[in-house]
């Protein structure tokens, strides 16, 4: 008999079907949490399998556990508690953000290329202007994604459809995705949209060819400040930087040098380096960035908890199969 512990909102129907399965102890907790907390200890020791967003702060009294499903894609929250030493495997929520990502991403690209922000503050002080930035489209432009998961396909889908270039820097070949979750009908599974792939030695080649920067890797120790002065100094003045990854992707202070000197023409900023950032932070001032509050994949999105049940289920399933899982985070990935 296997306990599963859930610390997330509840969807009725896929509840009912995991409590059906043999040889399954389905464990519902508090709802979610935003921070670490003390769960009981008689609860922790008899829990194999845990679906939640933050695992609790005193996870090493969890001796049965075999598998955490995290409810977000980000999994640096984890990094620090030694889950790979301890053989726990964990799979992230990848895939259920990629829509309103995407979306979020191609808002962004057309309201930074026709300055959506200049037009607003015309019509709030009643000025008729019809100046040739407003004007621009971005059929034939460039649009790259450093990384080419589940984010940057759906996005590279839309932008494809829109006539723009995709260029990606990778690490490796472009391949599909098998165990990776994918909305039906969205995204890139088999790899095939990018014009150019790009591989890390030729970096800067990469940077200097765009009109749009898409950063679309995860948070771990081997991306956190990847993205520093002389990155940000090879895209060309006319380009425009988008973060919906993570914000420490990017070094701080070189950000901030760089939209001051308007090395490159702007950026859409959905995450950041503090949570909520400061109103006196000087990022909300720049008149090229648009800030967001990390909502371009939000959990309060309609569809969200449908599908971050549909992955929780199905890698249920695969676990007592014994079968390979969706989203598995790699060990290295998860090594602090």
């Amino acid at each position: 008999m296997r306990q599963i512990l859930i610390d997330v909102p509840v969807r009725e129907p896929i509840l009912e079907q995991l409590k059906a399965l043999p040889d399954v102890r389905v464990v519902l907790a508090d709802p979610i949490t935003t921070e670490p907390c003390v769960w009981p200890t008689n609860l922790l020791c008899e829990t194999n399998l845990l679906f939640c967003s933050h695992p609790p702060a005193n996870h090493e009294e969890m001796k049965n556990l075999e598998w955490i499903q995290l409810w977000s894609s980000g999994f640096d929250h984890i990094l620090e508690m030694n889950f790979p030493a301890r053989k726990v495997r964990v799979t992230n929520a990848q895939g259920v953000f990629d829509v309103p990502i995407a979306e979020w991403c191609v808002s962004m690209m057309i309201n930074l290329t026709r300055d959506l922000r200049g037009m607003i503050q015309n019509q709030e002080q009643g000025i008729w202007d019809r100046d040739a930035r407003f004007q621009r489209e971005l059929r034939g432009l460039t649009v790259g994604f450093w990384g080419y998961g589940g984010l940057a396909r759906e996005t590279a889908r839309l932008c494809k459809t829109l006539g723009l270039k995709i260029h990606v820097l990778s690490r490796g070949e472009i391949k599909c995705r098998p165990k990776s979750y994918v909305v039906p009908g969205t995204g890139d599974p088999d790899g095939i949209l990018p014009d150019i792939l790009f591989p890390m030695e030729k970096k800067m080649e990469f940077l200097s060819g765009l009109d749009f920067l898409v950063l679309a890797t995860p948070l771990d120790s081997t991306t956190r400040g990847m993205v520093g002065e002389a990155e940000l100094k090879a895209l060309p003045r006319k380009a425009y930087l988008l973060n919906p990854a993570r914000g420490p992707l990017i070094q701080e202070p070189a950000l901030l040098r760089a939209l001051k000197e308007r090395w490159f023409a702007g950026a859409a900023l959905d995450t950041h380096f503090a949570y909520p950032m400061p109103p006196d932070h000087p990022l909300w001032q720049f008149p090229n960035v648009i800030m967001t509050p990390h909502i371009s994949g939000s959990s309060l999105s309609p569809h969200f908890l449908t599908r971050v049940w549909d992955i929780f289920q199905q890698n249920v399933i695969h676990f007592l199969r014994n079968e390979p899982l969706l989203n598995e985070v790699s060990l290295k990935q998860l090594s602090p």
